[in-house]
């Protein structure tokens, strides 16, 4: 029996094949933050997801495939408030965003990852701390991992960059921590 089409009715499909048999691969990096206050309070604590942008995918790629220029540095700097993150960005040129270098270490943080395991790797076992000095109070905004350690430095690849989801985290002040957790996994899509 055929049924009747009502005028508020759809229908959609689609197909999809990979002919080829390939095998499509992602990338998905996560900061954890957590902020504690001069006494080690925790004042508070974000979880967010990183764009990779495009030249940190063409150093992934150049690094695995080609062998060019292999380094295993990479270092973690803060954005200040209300970052846009596009996949154009590079440490040269990131209209949407700032760095924020209101932190007593006199380079950005080394990303010091542990053992590969399950397509993942992070620095849990050495995040990387942020002491926030000056006057303040301070705004960050969110966070990226750069091949270079020079704090306001706009050599070396971005290979990411992440905002808060949530907004910015403002009223950081002298003496606060800011520590950083990196999560870098990789899958078949």
């Amino acid at each position: 029996m055929l049924g009747k089409v009502k005028p508020d009715m759809g229908a959609a499909a689609s197909v999809e094949s990979n002919r080829n048999g390939g095998v499509d691969v992602g990338f998905k990096n996560t900061y954890k933050f957590e902020c504690f206050d001069k006494n080690g309070n925790l004042k508070w604590e974000e979880t967010v997801c990183n764009t990779v942008v495009n030249t940190g995918l063409d150093d992934i790629l150049d690094k695995y495939y080609k062998g060019a220029n292999y380094t295993a540095s990479h270092f973690i700097g803060l954005t200040a408030a209300t970052p846009t993150i596009a996949p154009g960005d590079t440490m040269a040129s990131h209209a949407g965003w700032t760095e924020l270098v209101d932190y007593s270490e006199t380079a950005r943080p080394a990303l010091i990852v542990g053992v590969v395991a399950g397509q993942a790797v992070d620095n849990s076992a050495s995040k990387a701390t942020f002491t926030i000095a000056g006057a303040g109070p301070f705004t960050v905004g969110g966070a990226f991992v750069t091949t270079d350690a020079t704090k306001s430095g706009t050599v070396g690849t971005l290979v990411g960059a992440a905002a808060f989801s949530a907004g910015n985290k403002s009223g950081m002040a002298a003496g606060d921590t800011l520590n950083v957790t990196v999560s870098l996994t990789a899958a078949t899509l």
